[in-house]
């Protein structure tokens, strides 16, 4: 179905003019260039994606080249009340694996029943566009002023990502990131949400601290790998996160072992323990233990997590483990 509709949005404009085409389970949406917004053939264009969309809505929509947007911060605290409840997913610091455990727990409580949406607000490092399979796929705006959510395996997404070159860097300063943070999470169209699974971004700096202000968090989710070195930053991020008011979930220990495919052998390849000692000490829960996995790593890179690619998994099972006690 995909193929055929890309061909018939390809026999009335040029390759360069089509910014992408997504077919859905009940809409179509092709998203063109700006230059041909008053083409007169986008009537007849829509007459025959209707005929050959068995059904599905069909939806065009224009976009101008991809730049950074340059936005202000707000001083009010943020609100969107159809979103029932926030829980942010953070780290001390880059590189344990926060982003994965985000968008696996947000699919793990969508799978318990719950209206699940991901807000990727680690603007530096915007992966959840590729574990949830819509990075080619720009932001769309019927009214000019709100965004469409992304509706990827059962959640609704949204990510900086989606509104820049993936090799774009964004050089920005703390008011200018939380002002464009702000603007998307405010002016995103969310409809009715019981969770709201937000990807922080790491550390403990002055966006942190902000973002952490501005939101209405109800919990945060701190993610760690067991060894010395970045359960010292996870306690920094736990002491953040008390000290502008926002309760702890509890820690994660990801990459906590690893099994050996052929001998079964169990390895702690960074150590044993060391976020559950630590949560132990902190007077804090700890959530659980993820283990270390090829098959983790594979499905979030193909862009279907492995709690959505194997279920039933110990993998997948671990996330949901963690996704209960929430």
């Amino acid at each position: 179905m995909e193929e055929k509709i890309k061909k018939i949005v390809e026999s009335y404009f040029k390759p360069e003019e089509i910014d992408s085409v997504s077919v859905l389970e009940k809409r179509i949406i092709v998203t063109l260039q700006k230059n041909v917004e008053s083409s007169p053939k986008i009537e007849d264009l829509q007459k025959e994606l209707a005929k050959a969309g068995k059904g599905r809505k069909v939806f065009v929509v224009f976009t101008a080249d991809k730049v950074a947007p340059s936005l202000n911060p707000d001083d009010g605290k943020w609100n969107v009340p159809s979103v029932k409840k926030i829980i942010a997913v953070a780290s001390g610091k880059g590189g344990v694996g926060k982003s994965t455990t985000a968008v696996n727990l947000a699919l793990a409580l969508s799978q318990l029943g719950y209206k699940t949406a991901v807000f990727d607000a680690d603007i530096y490092g915007p992966s959840v566009p590729t574990m949830l399979g819509f990075e080619e796929q720009p932001a769309i705006s019927y009214d000019g002023r709100h965004f469409e959510p992304f509706e990827a395996l059962g959640i609704k997404a949204m990510s900086i990502g989606s509104m820049i070159d993936r090799d774009t860097p964004l050089i920005w300063r703390g008011a200018k990131a939380c002002g464009a943070i702000g603007q998307l999470f405010n002016d995103t169209n969310w409809g009715e949400i019981d969770v709201m699974v937000v990807d922080m971004p790491p550390g403990t700096g002055d966006i942190q601290i902000t973002l952490s202000q501005k939101m209405k968090i109800d919990e945060a989710v701190i993610v760690s790998t067991p060894q010395d070195i970045a359960l010292i930053d996870a306690v920094k991020g736990v002491n953040m996160f008390k000290a502008v008011g926002v309760p702890i979930a509890g820690i994660v220990e990801n990459m906590s072992y690893y099994i050996c495919e052929k001998c079964g052998t169990r390895a702690d390849i960074f150590g044993h323990a060391g976020a559950q000692i630590t949560a132990g000490q902190m007077g804090e829960r700890f959530l659980g233990e993820i283990p270390l996995h090829i098959a983790i790593r594979e499905t979030a890179d193909r862009g279907i997590p492995i709690v959505h690619a194997h279920p039933n998994s110990e993998y997948a099972l671990a996330y949901k483990k963690i996704a209960e006690q929430l």
